[in-house]
């Protein structure tokens, strides 16, 4: 019986470690699944590497410079005059870099780097100052790396961004963050789009890129909204859609040629529609109409509210202002308004503006 009883005891212990065993098993492999099971983070949330490594080559650094103005004593050599520094994108392979007016301003000549080392000299240079942009070419005997320019209008307030340049002088710098806000109007240029980031721009990063995660051209680093002049996590980029046109017109032309109607103009905010008891945005105002100019010709007066022109709706002088720039010149085009409550329809020839024209305000249209 005691037999019996020890066997009994023995049979338990094996089944309950048995038991133990499996319990432990089916306790251990759970965790191990759910180990294995960890998500794979993407790479672009970790590093950026890929996209530097495609984009960095194209950037470059410019050193803008003048001929010496003052009288030379007999053998006294000419020194060049330092300008100022900045960076640049290569934007066709044959040569064509973007950069910002204020970088080549007043310039001669400019040297430009390459991250790999070579220099170039060149004084074919072509800028425009109501946008602060310009662009210049080097000759090579080989193409170059370029940067494919993309769709500024595309990006959205969040999406993550790179700038690349030579803030303070250090080639080849790289910082990220997103995009803040888009349309900024600092009234800094005539003409402006801006890409508000806070990516940290720098003196020496004017010029330079600022690209989405698929390394295009989105924006030119351009501006630093700060009180101290250095980064204060308010960037401003001129949009990639703008210089592109202006990048095309001076690659052509040399020269960026814009119609205007001549007029001041103001939004119809909140408190200018309710005192004319108009829709707030239902068009822009016009506050004055200069004299002998494409707007006086074609009848405008002040306290008109242009709603339509070119077949486009205007909601607010920077409509006005890219629209009537984009007209054919030389070309009558409608333009409806407001004026006493009635819509008037009219014709208006879109002539060129002049050189000086924009710069005394910027809501001159």
């Amino acid at each position: 019986m005691r037999h019996d009883s020890r066997g009994l005891l023995i049979a338990l212990c094996v089944g309950i470690g048995a038991f133990g065993s499996y319990s432990l098993t089916t306790y251990v492999k759970p965790v191990q699944a759910e180990q294995r099971a960890l998500p794979v983070i993407p790479q672009e949330l970790t590093s950026y590497r890929d996209i530097v490594k495609s984009v960095v080559p194209a950037v470059v650094s410019i050193d803008s410079k003048a001929k010496s103005k003052r009288i030379l004593r007999p053998r006294e050599e000419a020194k060049a005059v330092e300008l100022g520094f900045g960076s640049g994108v290569i934007v066709d392979a044959k040569g064509v870099i973007l950069t910002n007016y204020h970088v080549i301003e007043g310039a001669d000549f400019v040297e430009v780097k390459l991250t790999d080392g070579r220099k170039f000299i060149s004084k074919d240079i072509a800028g425009d100052p109501k946008t602060d942009l310009a662009i210049v070419r080097i000759q090579s005997d080989k193409p170059l790396p370029v940067i494919e320019i993309g769709d500024s209008n595309t990006m959205e307030v969040g999406d993550r961004v790179l700038a690349v340049g030579a803030p303070f002088g250090l080639t080849g710098s790289v910082t990220h963050g997103i995009i803040s806000a888009k349309s900024r109007n600092l009234k800094l240029n005539v003409y402006e789009d801006f890409l508000q980031t806070d990516a940290a721009i720098n003196p020496g990063n004017s010029g330079g890129p600022l690209v989405n995660l698929e390394g295009k051209l989105i924006g030119i680093n351009s501006a630093i909204k700060s009180k101290s002049g250095g980064f204060q996590g308010v960037g401003m980029a001129i949009s990639s859609n703008l210089a592109k046109a202006v990048m095309q017109q001076l690659s052509k032309d040399g020269t960026v040629r814009r119609g205007y109607l001549g007029v001041q103009i103001r939004d119809v905010d909140n408190e200018v529609a309710t005192r004319l008891k108009v829709v707030e945005n239902a068009g822009v105002l016009i506050t004055r109409v200069f004299e002998s100019t494409p707007g006086a010709k074609g009848g405008l007066k002040a306290g008109d509210i242009v709603t339509t022109i070119g077949g486009k709706a205007v909601t607010n002088g920077n409509d006005l202002q890219r629209i009537v720039a984009g007209l054919p010149l030389d070309k009558p085009v409608e333009v409806v308004y407001l004026r006493d409550g009635q819509s008037v329809t009219s014709k208006i020839t879109i002539e060129e503006q002049p050189e000086d024209y924009g710069f005394k305000s910027s809501r001159d249209e």
